[in-house]
């Protein structure tokens, strides 16, 4: 999980116990698995005897980090940033440990310190201590220099800087940690420290992940996988582990998973044994969905996948919620009928075929019925004069067809 490390940090750690932050960008109420990372460094951190802080960027927030940008990004207000801070707060809550003693874990706000800083008092007592020649030759800045970059994503530097600075003196923090993308930021803290005060602090770096296949890790074609269940369902979470390559898991066992090394080349031994079973990607699932939600909504999302694999009992689909159901069959064909219709009762092959157009034909629809090659609500049908209605609903409002092994569509009753 590293990457870069200043010289003395390793040193600072073997000495005793460590003030030690990582900051994280408010620009939504929900940490995305990207974030992950920095989360599941600072509980590694907490976990070998140090104190973890993180820090949520509210005065950040507001004037936008170039690193890894090509382009400005909207700046927020103060509403929006306090509304996105509290549900940042609750999700790293559930990974660290608040409860008091000597690595009980803080978050701090830097709006709290940036929030009565005059700007004539900044450039005073903070800018003069970084030359124009030392902002200029860091990456996040050189790479904006052809597309431009406005003085208030190039002064970012300098804000950050300060949290170190103030943190440091303040609070006693001697680490800073991030993504490599935050070395040039994260080094321009130790400086200013070095610069107002003649002190030392450290900075430790985690590489930035990417897939084997050089996509970006944690975006789909869904867009950000996100932490917050109303964003990110927790079948769907746990459906982005699950469908990691082997050799992306082989990585995301060491770094988001706690188990311990012996753990993890026993497990990548098992899987290795019979690959087809997904055993890595499953342990990997498990933990970090138990983690992010919780074992029942774990238990939830398996119960889900088993049901689309067709390996779960029926009455297991009619414990779905309506937005987990969604989540499971998103992208599958809807057809909406009338619901007092189904109140009255249809007959089988009229619902699949003139009333939903699922088949092309009643004789076709009869035909498949009576091989055995349609189900609804994942019970088989075999008599083509059947009737269907009302009681047996999903959620008072849905039926799942299956036509053939694959090919599933949503009746929505409305």
């Amino acid at each position: 999980m590293l990457q870069d490390i200043m010289p003395g940090t390793e040193e600072l750690l073997r000495k005793g116990p460590v003030k030690g932050y990582i900051g994280f960008d408010p620009t939504s109420d929900s940490l995305g698995v990207g974030n992950l990372v920095q989360v599941m460094t600072l509980l590694h951190f907490q976990r070998c005897g140090h104190q973890p802080v993180a820090l949520v960027g509210g005065a950040t927030g507001m004037v936008g980090d170039p690193s890894g940008k090509s382009a400005e990004r909207n700046l927020l207000d103060e509403e929006a940033l306090a509304f996105n801070l509290a549900g940042q707060k609750r999700q790293l809550e559930k990974f660290l440990d608040f409860s008091a003693g000597p690595t009980q874990a803080m978050i701090v706000n830097n709006y709290d310190w940036f929030r009565n800083f005059s700007f004539l008092g900044f450039i005073r007592d903070v800018g003069k201590h970084i030359t124009i020649n030392y902002m200029m030759s860091k990456d996040s800045v050189q790479r904006r220099l052809e597309t431009g970059i406005s003085f208030t994503e190039f002064s970012y530097q300098l804000v950050q800087g300060y949290d170190f600075y103030y943190l440091w003196k303040n609070q006693g923090l001697q680490l800073q940690m991030g993504g490599s993308d935050q070395w040039g930021n994260i080094t321009t803290g130790t400086e200013l420290i070095r610069r107002m005060e003649g002190g030392e602090a450290f900075a430790l770096t985690t590489p930035l992940i990417k897939k084997a296949d050089g996509t970006k890790f944690g975006k789909t074609e869904g867009g950000n996988i996100w932490l917050d269940p109303k964003k990110t369902s927790p079948y769907k979470f746990y459906q982005f582990w699950l469908n990691s390559s082997d050799e992306d898991s082989k990585n995301y066992v060491r770094i988001f998973t706690t188990l311990n090394r012996e753990e993890v080349e026993a497990l990548e031994a098992e899987h290795a044994k019979a690959p087809h079973l997904r055993l890595l990607q499953k342990s990997i699932a498990r933990e970090v969905c138990i983690r992010v939600h919780s074992e029942e909504d774990y238990r939830s999302a398996l119960e889900a996948s088993e049901i689309l694999f067709g390996n779960a009992p029926t009455e297991a689909l009619s414990k779905l919620d309506e937005e987990t159901l969604l989540s499971v069959f998103e992208g599958v064909p809807q057809v909406n009928i009338a619901r007092s219709e189904l109140e009255e009762g249809l007959g089988i092959v009229d619902l699949l075929s003139d009333k939903s157009g699922i088949f092309p034909s009643r004789g076709e629809a009869r035909k498949l019925i009576q091989s055995g090659g349609v189900s609804i609500n994942k019970q088989k049908l075999s008599d083509p004069n059947a009737r269907q209605d009302a009681g047996g609903l999903l959620q008072d409002k849905y039926l799942l067809v299956q036509k053939g092994k694959k090919n599933y569509y949503l009746i929505i009753a409305g």
